[in-house]
């Protein structure tokens, strides 16, 4: 990817160095610059290309957005927040937290917002990266990648789309000055932002024409507004939100048995979904459609009371034949009928396994990571760490996704790995440090065997999970806790290092 240049005065500065660079500020990017913060560091930056910390709750605004993890387990465990107002949060109150802890450590003046990394290279004889961004260029001993799965919308590539002529934007960029009332709208698309957005706007438009690929499985959301006495206990009585986040925690894990150790026990949680398709899908024509093809758990559960109800609405259609192209003011299906719209929602989801930023980072061997994954795969060392990329390490690396639980977990297991791996570097003087070879293959293979009999790997199982070299690059196959234990301390014995200014061959 070419570098963008947008002011001269500004590129031209001699680069600014920071010892560890942050790229990001999602809930990864802004619990590890809290951490670093704790441990007593300043020499620290976290470049952010938008214009205030959040991430993805940052920049998805859709009707409808809400977490579908308990809102006690979906923060940090060290700023745990009694003043949630519901069991399920929309998205306005994550954010708001997030900002709230920004504010509450103190590390807004450690970011530089509105600043777009466009290109990262490891010189291996200064043994620094060399970083440009939309502000000019920086250096680092250590760059960490926090850039998160869930940043990049990923847009469908239909025939015509570019020539619509009505409103049309994805559900992470969502046109808030499109007044959607009284038109007729397609939402193309059926993942867990569309099963969110479809009931929000459903009341509203004349018609909704809901393009679906493939029917997700769907489970109650158990969710309702905290009362009362809930909301005191929580604030006033020790340790009553840390017990409550430990029951959901406990509940959530349960699922790794039938997800990755025993497959047949999803039927528990099939039986259930299948009750509720039942219950809520009357039309025995509609039901048919929108009843999955896949067994449960293979592609991400999704939880929702209002979708199969909005889909029975009389204004709503639900289309099975694919898109065969788009037209100034219309929606072609490959049987030929042409089906009127307003406007379009596209909620295909995000580039996840193959994110734009890899083709920006440049390794050791000049090698772009989105080269590595190419040839190999998306690999790496506990999610944290890739071979060829020295004092580079990652959130939310390889197989670090789950499908049943908080990401926040894995996060805070990242962090105390990276933050014992910088405290290490320090300590030990070390000038390069690049995780072996051979240990990351071994890695790697583990990983897949124990994938092998996961839910996601077996019974023909297809997904965005799965790469070309037919691996589970994104999922952990395992129980969170022992990600966690496996994270506790940094294994420098895994990693080549060196105190010289150049490169451990």
């Amino acid at each position: 990817m070419s570098r963008k240049v947008t002011d001269k005065a500004v590129d031209n500065r001699a680069a600014r160095h920071s010892h560890i660079i942050i790229v990001g500020s999602g809930f990864s990017g802004l619990g590890l610059a809290i951490r670093l913060s704790q441990q007593g560091r300043t020499d620290y930056l976290v470049l952010e290309r938008g214009n205030d910390v959040g991430g993805t709750w940052r920049d998805n605004t859709y009707p409808g957005a809400a977490c579908d993890v308990p809102s006690h387990l979906y923060s940090y465990s060290f700023a745990l927040n009694p003043d949630w107002s519901r069991s399920f949060s929309k998205q306005p109150e994550i954010q708001g937290y997030i900002k709230s802890v920004a504010d509450k450590y103190d590390v807004r003046d450690k970011h530089l917002f509105n600043c777009d990394m466009t290109g990262a290279q490891w010189n291996n004889d200064t043994a620094r990266w060399e970083i440009q961004t939309s502000q000019g260029d920086f250096t680092a001993d250590i760059l960490v990648s926090a850039v998160g799965a869930l940043c990049e919308p990923n847009l469908p590539d239909i025939k015509g789309i570019n020539d619509f002529q009505g409103e049309i934007f994805h559900s992470a960029r969502w046109d808030h000055n499109a007044d959607l009332t009284g038109k007729r709208v397609a939402v193309i698309g059926t993942g867990a932002s569309a099963i969110q957005i479809v009931p929000s706007i459903a009341k509203q438009v004349a018609h909704l024409d809901l393009y679906q690929r493939t029917a997700p499985w769907l489970l109650p959301r158990a969710d309702r507004p905290y009362l009362l006495p809930e909301k005191l206990a929580f604030k006033y009585i020790p340790g009553a939100q840390a017990l409550s986040r430990a029951a959901i925690y406990a509940a959530r894990e349960t699922q790794v048995v039938g997800l990755a150790k025993f497959p047949p026990a999803m039927k528990i949680l099939e039986t259930v979904a299948r009750a509720k398709l039942r219950i809520e899908v009357k039309d025995p024509e509609l039901r048919k459609k929108v009843t999955p093809n896949f067994r449960i758990g293979c592609k991400r559960m999704l939880i929702s009371n209002e979708y199969y109800p909005a889909l029975g609405r009389d204004n709503v259609d639900v289309v099975t034949e694919g898109i065969q192209e788009i037209r100034s003011g219309s929606v072609v299906t490959k049987d030929g009928v042409e089906r009127e719209v307003d406007a379009i929602v596209v909620a295909t989801g995000f580039h996840v396994t193959d994110s734009p930023a890899y083709d920006t980072i440049s390794g050791r061997d000049g090698r772009t990571l989105a080269e590595v994954f190419e040839s190999i795969g998306q690999q790496g060392y506990k999610g944290s760490a890739i071979h060829n990329y020295p004092n580079m390490f990652f959130m939310l690396g390889p197989n670090v996704g789950l499908g049943h639980t908080s990401m926040v977990f894995m996060i805070e297991s990242q962090i105390n790995y990276i933050a014992d791996a910088v405290a290490t570097i320090d300590r030990l003087g070390v000038r390069t440090i690049e995780v072996r070879k051979d240990v990351q293959d071994e890695y790697n293979a583990e990983l897949q065997q124990k994938l092998s009999g996961a839910v996601w790997s077996t019974g023909g199982c297809a997904s965005w999970y799965m790469d070309k070299h037919g691996n589970n690059t994104t999922l952990w196959p395992d129980f969170t806790f022992r990600f966690r234990s496996l994270l506790q301390k940094f294994d420098v014995s895994a990693y080549e290092t060196s105190t010289s200014a150049r490169t451990a061959a």
